[in-house]
């Protein structure tokens, strides 16, 4: 029988409750900004509302969050209904004139390969058929091959990127460190942060539309170095959040040589690839950039590295209760494989709908199909759609006092720079929070918008942003926007110099 030994304890030792001052401190350093002090008060006035009390407004407009289907935006049809059969099977011979023929042909094919329905556990990788279907897509979207073996599904991106850093950054006293856009999606920071990582901050070019400069990353790079940092990866965020910039190709090409040259992984956050608003703007995948340069990532060829995410949470889908998404790692060992797997399988496998969801968002219905008139109408109307909102917020925006809002050339969000006054400075000091966020409440109280403070993404020193999406409905924009001018417009003048 094997017995565990544990060495001689003190007696003065004592058990050691959870509270604040002994929980893990990587957790209480860890920030998240979309869903920080501005959502509290926002719900506060909510339940507020709910009570019976006036306020200047009637209801709460979540701008926080790239969340479509809490802003009103409708399923796609087609893959609702292949969902619904996967989950409830028996619907197709209850009902079966309901139901087209693609979208009982697409259950059956999933279903059979279930084992036991949508409530058993997959394998830890993924669904075996909705990996092929993945590697199809990256290989017909990038004219190179694409491995199923090589492709992970995952709850949404986060968690991909999450079990990607798992392996990346060593612990044990190692300074290990990540190339993080600034501004940048606060998973990183966060991640980081709970993981014992370093940020190590490059930043975006405002006056630039945003873009990357690589000598930007480079003095980065060796000032983090130079402090003893081991710099493992670089991060990307492509069409970019929160600024909405796209990256050209030669963009792409040099990162991804400096990550060859440097030894770095490369990660490519490409959630947002099907959301392009600027006229004669396209989306190049760092998996097909990599492949033109010749880095085929196929055993043997480790020369890049790179590990490319995406999620049925964006572009026209906006699935994000789902939790559907996938990570596609290129030019990683078997080991390394090997140890991905494991971490995938703490979990026992992601969460089954959203596998199935993943392989809906790359593999929807083609022409000729009987579905396929109907999503086509409502893709093309969901995208028109927003690309006439994304249009209507800078335009919005930059006709306020003291605000400045580059155009978005893809993504969800509009990240307006906004000048305030002393006064204002002062007031947000002597409240204890940061001056932007102190904008962001006021907002919130005198217009119902929920926005995020750029503190919360990272700015440059001297500078101060805040996000906001373009989701709420096309037909109450107008009026959002109103509302939110005549909010800017009072905070201006109550706290003029």
């Amino acid at each position: 029988m094997l017995r565990r030994t544990f060495p001689r304890a003190s007696a003065a030792l004592k058990g050691l409750p959870l509270d604040g001052t002994t929980i893990n401190s990587n957790v209480k350093s860890a920030k998240y900004a979309v869903r920080g002090n501005v959502l509290e008060r926002s719900m506060e006035l909510q339940r507020r509302m709910a009570a019976g009390e006036k306020l200047p407004f009637d209801k709460i407009v979540p701008c926080n969050i790239g969340n479509p289907h809490a802003c009103m935006q409708l399923p796609l049809s087609f893959h609702r209904e292949v969902l619904s059969l996967c989950i409830s099977p028996s619907l197709a011979s209850d009902h079966p004139n309901a139901f087209k023929r693609d979208v009982v042909e697409r259950a059956k094919s999933y279903t059979s390969g279930l084992g036991g329905g949508v409530g058993a556990y997959t394998n830890s990788q993924g669904i075996p058929a909705v990996r092929e279907e993945i590697a199809a897509f990256i290989a017909e979207r990038d004219g190179h091959p694409a491995r199923a073996d090589r492709i992970y599904l995952t709850n949404g991106a986060s968690e991909g990127v999450r079990i990607l850093l798992t392996c990346l950054l060593r612990s044990g006293g190692k300074h290990d460190g990540l190339l993080t856009p600034i501004p940048q999606y606060p998973l990183y920071s966060a991640s980081l942060a709970l993981l014992g990582g370093t940020l190590v901050p490059y930043h975006l070019n405002e006056k630039a539309n945003w873009g990357v400069e690589m000598a930007n990353l480079r003095e980065s790079l060796k000032t983090a170095r130079g402090n003893g940092v081991e710099v493992r990866g670089i991060a990307v965020i492509n069409p970019g959040n929160p600024t909405g910039n796209i990256l050209a190709e030669e963009q792409i090409k040099d990162i991804i040589q400096m990550g060859v040259d440097e030894k770095m992984v490369v990660l490519a956050d490409e959630v947002y690839q099907a959301n392009i608003w600027k006229k004669g703007a396209s989306f190049s995948s760092f998996k097909k950039v990599a492949c033109d340069m010749g880095y085929s990532g196929e055993d043997g060829d480790e020369r890049l590295q790179l590990v490319s995410f995406h999620s049925t949470s964006k572009g026209y889908f906006g699935e994000c209760g789902l939790r559907g998404g996938y990570m596609e790692v290129h030019g990683i060992g078997a080991e390394v494989r090997a140890e991905l797997y494991k971490l995938s399988s703490l979990s026992l496998c992601s969460n089954t709908v959203g596998q199935l969801a993943a392989g809906l968002m790359i593999n929807p219905p083609k022409k000729g199909d009987p579905s396929f008139e109907t999503f086509e109408q409502e893709r093309d109307g969901i995208l028109s759609s927003l690309k006439r909102r994304s249009i209507m917020v800078h335009k919005a925006l930059n006709e306020l006092e003291g605000i400045t809002c580059n155009e978005a050339d893809g993504a969800l969000y509009a990240f307006p720079r906004i000048r305030l006054s002393k006064k204002a400075s002062n007031t947000a000091e002597g409240k204890g929070v940061p001056a932007d966020e102190y904008y962001c409440l006021q907002m919130l109280d005198e217009s119902g918008i929920v926005l995020v403070p750029g503190s919360g993404f990272g700015q440059e020193e001297g500078t101060l942003h805040f996000r906001t999406t373009f989701l709420p409905a096309e037909e109450t924009m107008h009026d959002t926007l109103k509302r939110f001018a005549k909010a800017h417009k009072k905070f201006m003048d109550e706290h003029r110099d």
